[in-house]
């Protein structure tokens, strides 16, 4: 790069940061979507409530056996913990997943009357689902503006120069909300993520392989 370049993306304004980068993942990634498996909105809850620390990958291992012996959200409310932590003891902390899952179905049923709600406070009566959870789920399901801010995400981010100094995932969600055009929010979460899962990792991220390394706050410094 020369000089002039440089010196030009070391000073880019936030806004023409975030046209660029949108720009190119609309491009090179339309379709970006989760990568967890389900077929109707409480299969999603249920994966979404497995996937708290865990890959997807494994998740979508588990939940072909668990959605045959719980095939909605009635079964698994009249179900045992022990029960379901059978299903799901591979997952990472199985014991309070098995507690989330069937408290999320009873209540589902109970106040719901089984129809998952598109509310993100709502969503977030039923156990192990947060802010966060609740955010994948509006945005996947009902395709609302949501940003659901994971690790992936809170790094990213902050890391290629979108948002600055965030303290907390809600601070990253609401300056992302804030800058990126409603109808590119639900997308711009998995953009964010499978960058962060498959390019722009924790550790040793492919700077060298990433399409928007020319706008990216963290490859400009290590130049």
């Amino acid at each position: 790069m020369d000089r002039d370049f440089l010196f030009y993306q070391c000073n880019l304004k936030k806004k023409d940061r975030y046209k660029k980068i949108i720009n190119y993942f609309s491009e090179h990634q339309p379709y970006a979507e989760t990568e967890l498996v389900y077929s109707n909105p409480y299969e999603l809850i249920v994966a979404v409530i497995l996937s708290a620390q865990c890959t997807d990958k494994r998740v979508n291992i588990i939940t072909p056996e668990f959605f045959k012996v719980f095939t909605e959200p009635l079964v698994l409310a009249n179900a045992s913990v022990e029960e379901v932590f059978d299903l799901i003891k591979s997952c990472s902390f199985p014991n309070n997943k098995a507690k989330h899952l069937v408290g999320m179905a009873k209540i589902l049923t109970s106040k719901f009357k089984g129809v998952v709600p598109s509310d993100i406070d709502e969503l977030q009566k039923l156990p192990g689902i947060g802010r966060k959870s609740a955010n994948v789920i509006l945005s996947v399901v009902f395709n609302k503006p949501a940003m659901a801010v994971d690790t992936h995400v809170f790094r990213v981010s902050e890391r290629i120069g979108l948002t600055t100094n965030s303290k907390n995932p809600l601070q990253t969600e609401l300056e992302l909300v804030k800058n990126i055009p409603e109808d590119k929010i639900s997308l711009a979460h998995h953009w964010l993520l499978l960058h962060g899962r498959y390019v722009c990792t924790a550790r040793n991220p492919k700077c060298f392989d990433c399409g928007i390394n020319t706008v990216c706050k963290y490859f400009l410094k290590k130049l």
